[in-house]
């Protein structure tokens, strides 16, 4: 038996890589998992048991005594032993804006996190409307270790005009469609993409603003907007664009996400959406549920994000939307940014966007799990599950034969959020110094292990 064989690794940085976890064949070493927290929503399993990896697949989960055969032996008593994370909102900047994340930085950031399959969004330069881009993202993140899938443009150029060749894109490997980062204002392109994702039977995300009612964006229209001398963005931005695209969504049967809701008016028209029948699925980010406008005042640029932290009111109501379902999801929405910029004066005119992979686990287990809003259960639902169920992944679950994709946390391990031990390239959170439970301490992907706390 090879007992905590990463421990005796003197270069513990090649955990990263996965190249310690193949044997001297080039094969997936086989691995115990002994005495973990076994919690899988889809089959509704919460106990403790063991589990075995082979061949990048999950051999046996049930009792399992340790005979010496295995290579790996990990004991995960006090731990909670999940199906590696899901996150289907992320930017890694590549390619052309490589110096704010790239895709290894990115995907560092994923394992650090817990995640083992990540959506990255098409606002690269040049944007994810072609397929030689979509290939490009696809080879580069077979490099990662982690399962790297772009989704693609919804119109060309991301100009909102014309509809890519969803078809070409999807074909190539393109998993969704989104413009994230910019609201599509033509209602006749909104209803043609949908009627064609529907033909594909692939999900659409949207980026709910409506630029109409922005005065200056990234800071919600109210009292913080008013002490800064500024009118910011309203609620009415996003609850109108949401309105327009549950009604399309619900008259067109096409899957379509809400991302990064923030809006409590918001959250009840998705609510209504699903009630009417509609295929419509809403993700949160760990920000809105944990922050309010008020930060701004204490972060300032690091609090700034699109759509804005808003009151505290809808704060409530996005946490009361994440209980009863009518948010499916939990999303980062990681958006890095150079110190340079989040340094920008004055604080409206700097880029929005926060990092949120390494954080996103610990802020959900310490203010959702730990404050009684979800269980264990629920958020793996909202982190695995859900995730995969969108993008028609056969993952977010746990069962013998299926993928060796396993996060290990545990959630009573209180840690502090640091900037020297950040991933990602860039460092533009407001969390830093921020105390959470909630510590990953193996990320596996396709039976390699990843990451190593």
């Amino acid at each position: 038996m090879k007992e905590n064989i990463l421990a005796e690794k003197k270069n513990s940085s090649r955990s990263e890589t996965g190249n310690i976890e193949t044997d001297k064949t080039g094969g997936v070493k086989m691995i115990l998992i002994k005495n973990g927290r076994v919690v899988d929503a889809k089959s509704n399993t919460d106990e403790i048991l063991d589990v075995v990896l082979d061949g990048g697949k999950i051999k046996t989960i049930g009792k399992v005594e340790d005979d010496g055969s295995y290579e790996q032996v990990i004991d995960a008593d006090g731990c909670v032993v999940a199906p590696g994370l899901i996150d289907v909102h992320v930017h890694f900047r590549d390619p052309g804006l490589t110096y704010k994340e790239d895709i290894q930085t990115g995907s560092a950031a994923a394992k650090k996190g817990g995640y083992t399959t990540v959506v990255t969004m098409a606002n690269t330069k040049p944007p994810v409307d072609n397929v030689e881009t979509v290939k490009y993202i696809i080879e580069e993140g077979k490099k990662t270790g982690i399962n790297v899938l772009p989704a693609a443009c919804v119109s060309v150029g991301m100009k909102g005009q014309e509809l890519t060749d969803m078809d070409a894109l999807k074909a190539a490997g393109a998993v969704g469609f989104t413009d994230d980062g910019i609201p599509l204002m033509n209602e006749k392109l909104v209803y043609e993409a949908m009627k064609k994702a529907k033909e594909l039977n692939v999900p659409l995300s949207f980026h709910e603003e409506d630029p109409a009612f922005i005065s200056e964006n990234g800071i919600n229209a109210g009292a913080v907007a008013k002490e800064l001398g500024i009118t910011g963005s309203p609620a009415l931005a996003e609850d109108s664009l949401v309105a327009r695209d549950c009604m399309i969504a619900l008259h067109t049967g096409a899957s379509v996400n809400i991302q990064h809701i923030s809006s409590a008016t918001s959250v009840k028209a998705v609510k209504l959406a699903k009630e009417l029948g509609a295929n419509v699925t809403a993700e949160v980010t760990p920000h809105h549920f944990t922050l309010d406008e008020t930060a701004v005042l204490k972060h300032g640029a690091m609090a700034k994000m699109n759509p804005p932290l808003r009151t505290a009111k809808d704060r409530e109501g996005i946490i009361e939307g994440i209980k009863d379902g009518s948010i499916d999801m939990i999303a980062t929405d990681h958006a890095p940014h150079s110190a340079e910029e989040k340094a920008v004066l004055p604080v409206w005119k700097a880029p929005s966007g926060i990092i949120g992979l390494e954080t996103a686990l610990g802020l959900a287990v310490t203010e959702l799990v730990k404050k009684g809003h979800l269980t264990t259960m629920q958020l793996v639902e909202k982190m695995c599950v859900n995730p995969a169920k969108l993008y028609h992944f056969d993952k977010g679950y746990l069962t013998e034969g299926g993928d060796a994709d396993i996060v290990i946390f545990n959630e009573n391990e209180e840690w502090t959020v640091t900037d020297d031990e950040i991933a990602s390239k860039s460092h533009n959170t407001p969390f830093i110094g921020t105390k959470l439970f909630g510590r990953v301490k193996y990320t596996i992907c396709g039976g390699k292990i990843v990451y190593k706390d």
